[in-house]
């Protein structure tokens, strides 16, 4: 037993670790973890069994679904990424053996990664990818005129892209950006008559939860692959180290570069020149999402994690 930081305690066994956190989570890890939680934390603490019934308490879960969910939509630096995924009582078990949960409580970007791969193992194909890189961002960006309009296409063309792979999908969650019309009118302009219903806080779900950790490997993937381009690291989010790395980038390359790497309707792009530049904002025309999705296709996803020098020499060759 020792201290832990922001917790009560951690506790070391010969195949278990166990810490808990003041907020009332408590992790579980280590090859004894299931027996563990079963043997003793179900039975001593908690005074009801869960694991391994996860079918027989949530079956709606287990049934066939997908899910859908972003990352991205909050960091300065990187793309947009959103991820829809497939689950059925197969692939559901398969998710749960890997541990798939909402990845905001996924803490390591490693591990985020390496689940993201496991994922897409387990659902074997059953998945779809709606990636945004930072320029064609600001396009749609602008062209949409807000945020929830854009996020409301790429999710029904994800939507759509797993539909073409499972047609038999029966249903859909999404966890809601929104209020619900404004993802209806998208999914009613691709022509998608899937049921979908929006819910906050929907990471809950198997297939959103998966859907999550699918986009957040793939961000996190590519804006390390916009980091070696740039020759900096590009940190997350929009704090104090994120204005401090687009002011670097606008004092090497100038304040175009910015619009390569990074969402310029931020704060942070007029920041970056300590206000010497302002934020784009959108520009509603009034058009469709189908008409502006039709001269501006996302970009295609990645078709795996280890593949970066594959798509750095396909960038070569665009070029040239």
């Amino acid at each position: 037993m020792k201290p832990l930081e922001h917790g009560f305690f951690e506790g070391r066994g010969r195949s278990v670790i166990v810490r808990a956190y003041r907020s009332g989570k408590v992790v579980v890890q280590g090859s004894g973890a299931a027996d563990f939680v079963e043997m003793f934390l179900e039975p001593e603490i908690l005074r009801e069994a869960r694991i391994g019934y996860e079918e027989a308490l949530e079956p709606e879960e287990s049934l066939p679904h997908a899910g859908s969910d972003e990352c991205g939509k909050g960091d300065f630096f990187g793309p947009l990424v959103v991820a829809a995924a497939y689950v059925d009582p197969e692939i559901a078990r398969a998710l749960r053996r890997l541990g798939v949960r909402d990845s905001k409580e996924v803490k390591s970007d490693a591990r985020a990664i390496h689940l993201s791969e496991e994922i897409r193992k387990a659902v074997r194909g059953r998945c779809s990818l709606v990636v945004l890189g930072p320029a064609k961002y600001n396009e749609l960006y602008r062209r949409f005129g807000n945020l929830n309009r854009l996020l409301a296409w790429a999710h029904a063309t994800a939507l759509c892209e797993l539909l073409r792979k499972v047609p038999s999908c029966p249903r859909a969650l999404v966890d809601q950006f929104a209020k619900a019309p404004v993802l209806e009118r998208a999914l009613e302009q691709q022509g998608l008559s899937l049921p979908v219903e929006q819910k906050p806080r929907a990471e809950s779900d198997i297939a959103v939860a998966a859907a999550s950790l699918l986009a957040r490997g793939e961000f996190l993937r590519r804006l390390a692959l916009l980091g070696k381009e740039a020759g900096m690291r590009l940190p997350k989010g929009a704090s104090s180290p994120v204005r401090e790395a687009a002011r670097e980038i606008v004092r090497r390359h100038g304040a175009e570069r910015l619009h390569a790497l990074a969402k310029i309707h931020f704060r942070t792009y007029a920041q970056a020149a300590d206000g010497g530049l302002s934020p784009v904002r959108g520009e509603d025309r009034g058009e469709s999402p189908s008409a502006v999705a039709s001269r501006a296709p996302c970009a295609a996803p990645s078709s795996g994690y280890g593949a970066i020098d594959r798509i750095e020499e396909e960038k070569t060759e665009r070029k040239s």
